[in-house]
């Protein structure tokens, strides 16, 4: 089997990306594939003895069924909840898409069947002064799942990210419609609109899943796995 390999990008910060990536390594787990995951930076980490750790690339690790050490999945975990470029700036640290580029393929030689690299934020978020996620991306040659999460204001950040991947000559593999906010009015509406507009498959919708047990496994459920190959 061909190895599909992904990039998990956002509408915007809490769309929900490593949840709904989880979800997907999940989905590939109950049908027989040997999943991967890479979280290349993370902020807002937790200092360990092992070192520092970030929840989001924790849960990665957890979800997916093939072993990588830690500092495989999350070569650069910084401690303050800010902007990545922010974080590593003040860690001494430059980021660069090529770097980072190298981190992610020499994993990825792992064996495995279904793998996701995901990013920060959304789809412009800065590496640097100069690059953003969005260069990773395309270093990477990465198809593309984009999470919508479901809250006032999806509807134009959605259709903006895909013309912006769409621009940077990369293929929208999907898009998960993630019901981030419970409160939402018109939610059906906004979803049905979504719909319409988004020309790019539909990998499902998942429900506000938030405080019950195993939600990520119950969110794949609601998934498929995107066809595109890399």
């Amino acid at each position: 089997m061909a190895k599909k390999t992904f990039f998990v990008t956002g509408t915007d910060t809490d769309a929900g990306k490593t949840f709904i990536a989880s979800a997907l390594l999940h989905k590939a787990n109950s049908e027989g594939l040997r999943s991967l995951a890479l979280k290349p930076v993370a902020s807002g980490s937790e200092s360990r003895d092992e070192g520092l750790r970030n929840s989001d690339a924790l849960i990665l690790q957890e979800a997916m069924s093939e072993e990588l050490d830690y500092e495989q999945i999350n070569p650069y975990a910084f401690e303050p909840a800010i902007a990545p470029h922010i974080a590593a700036e003040q860690a001494g640290v430059r980021l660069n898409a090529s770097r980072l580029a190298g981190f992610c393929r020499g994993a990825l030689f792992t064996p495995h069947d279904f793998s996701v690299v995901e990013g920060a934020g959304g789809w412009r978020v800065p590496l640097n002064d100069r690059e953003d996620f969005s260069d990773l991306a395309k270093e990477l040659s990465l198809p593309v799942i984009l999470v919508v999460g479901l809250r006032l204001g999806c509807i134009n950040h959605a259709l903006l990210t895909i013309e912006a991947i769409r621009r940077d000559g990369l293929t929208v593999a999907g898009w998960v419609a993630n019901h981030v906010d419970p409160n939402m009015s018109c939610m059906e509406e906004n979803l049905e609109t979504l719909k319409q507009r988004m020309t790019a498959p539909y990998l499902g919708f998942v429900p506000n899943l938030a405080g019950k047990e195993n939600a990520a496994i119950s969110a794949s459920q609601y998934l498929h796995l995107p066809e595109s190959h890399n």
